[in-house]
């Protein structure tokens, strides 16, 4: 392949650092930490420039993440974010101060984590290159060194222990769920993923779970605690809490990013957390995108994820009639997510996202039928399949994306834009 550069080799700008990170794409997904220890040596160890808090988990990372870096930049730290994915743009990725990075910093980074890679990629046998998450957390950590932030909130990708991000010395690790995903890759078991995720905790380290995880996690976390000597704090909730964020679920999630910050702080100030609480929000997670009907987007995608939307949307129907637009990838376990959502439909419309690995709408709607509930059609394209929804719900219903966050992605780009990142 030929590597496509900037105009005469110069600055780069954020197209150059999107064709650059798209293009790693073709060369797919290899485990391991090597390349990324060896891409960070290269760019002088970005990630000890900064503390940070590690967030790992099945559902709920990004919201959580974003809460955590919210409380603390109102505690007086200079807070930064490392999120996955992004929705539109890699920018949404890198946050600093609770804004996505500029298009003209991101690139910056970016090119100094091209620039490492390339000797990295030489260094490497066997055919072995730096993958494309592995050039993004590069980047990340760039990014947030240069934006000179003291603390920086990181989300993993995939599970914990051989996922790029896990080269930082975090002092407080979180796990926020663990559900049945990604069995391919970080095992058959709640034990076996909870094994992977809790790798990321650090000797004397604090962990943060949340309450009612699963106890089969909840006891991986009480061993690997004990063993590394760390501290493990079950997240508390709060009674009476009020987010901007809509949900009981996103109520949980800002109850345990309090808890976290507490880990890492000590007591907080009351004010500072409930002014976090009413101005944090997170796209994509029952967002509020339109009116009449009311339209939301969530990237709810598998089943716990599902049910946790199943709960708020039982709290925020109040009586409404419910459309729902769905795409589901085909790593999940789609029959479950829909047994979850049906029953609250009056309909529901079935689309195939653009992701590479989007169940075919005629599947699901075989699946519906199978499962059984309201009447589902399939609508080609995700903007015309959520207009649908609109209109059969009415002025006076709801009308919902959900099923996988790349439809969400597709629903935020311009209809025919075609793809973003798959990753």
């Amino acid at each position: 392949m030929t590597e496509q550069r900037p105009a005469g080799g110069g600055r780069w700008t954020i197209e150059d650092a999107e064709r650059w990170l798209l293009g790693l794409e073709l060369f797919g997904m290899t485990f391991g930490l090597e390349r990324i220890r060896l891409l960070m040596t290269q760019l002088g160890s970005p990630q000890r420039s900064f503390r940070s808090i590690h967030v790992v988990g099945s559902n709920g990372k990004s919201s959580t993440a974003r809460m955590i870096a919210a409380i603390l930049e109102r505690h007086g730290l200079r807070t930064g974010e490392y999120l996955s994915p992004h929705l539109v743009c890699f920018t949404e990725r890198v946050r600093i101060g609770g804004h996505d990075s500029r298009g003209e910093d991101f690139a910056c980074a970016a090119r100094l984590a091209h620039d490492a890679a390339a000797v990295v990629d030489r260094e490497l046998s066997g055919g072995e290159r730096v993958t494309q998450f592995e050039a993004l957390t590069a980047t990340g950590y760039v990014a947030l060194q240069r934006a000179g932030v003291e603390l920086a909130v990181i989300e993993a990708g995939l599970g914990g222990r051989y996922d790029a991000t896990n080269v930082i010395d975090s002092e407080v690790q979180v796990l926020t769920s663990v559900g049945l995903e990604h069995t391919r890759w970080l095992g058959d078991t709640i034990t076996d993923i909870a094994i992977e995720k809790t790798d990321v905790v650090r000797p004397g380290g604090t962990l943060v779970v949340a309450p009612g995880l699963a106890p089969q996690a909840l006891a991986v976390a009480q061993r690997v605690s004990a063993e590394r000597g760390a501290r493990l704090v079950v997240a508390p909730t709060i009674a009476g809490l009020v987010t901007a964020a809509l949900g009981p679920f996103q109520r949980a999630n800002f109850a345990l990013a309090c808890a976290a910050a507490t880990a890492l702080l000590g007591e907080l100030d009351e004010d500072a957390v409930a002014d976090a609480a009413a101005q944090t929000t997170v796209p994509g997670r029952l967002e509020v995108v339109g009116t009449d009907p009311v339209t939301i987007h969530d990237g709810a995608h598998n089943p716990d994820g599902i049910e946790a939307l199943a709960a708020a949307l039982r709290e925020l129907l109040d009586g409404r009639r419910l459309v729902c637009c769905l795409s589901v990838l085909d790593d999940k376990d789609a029959e479950a997510m829909l047994r979850a959502l049906l029953p609250l439909c009056d309909e529901v419309v079935l689309t195939t996202s653009t992701h590479p690995r989007a169940v075919p709408a005629d599947e699901l709607l075989a699946l519906c039928e199978l499962v059984g509930g309201p009447r589902a059609s399939v609508v080609d394209g995700p903007h015309a399949a959520l207009a649908r929804a609109r209109e059969l719900a009415g002025a006076g219903g709801v009308a919902l994306a959900t099923g996988s966050l790349y439809l969400i992605a597709d629903l935020r780009r311009p209809a025919g834009a075609g793809g973003g990142s798959i990753l």
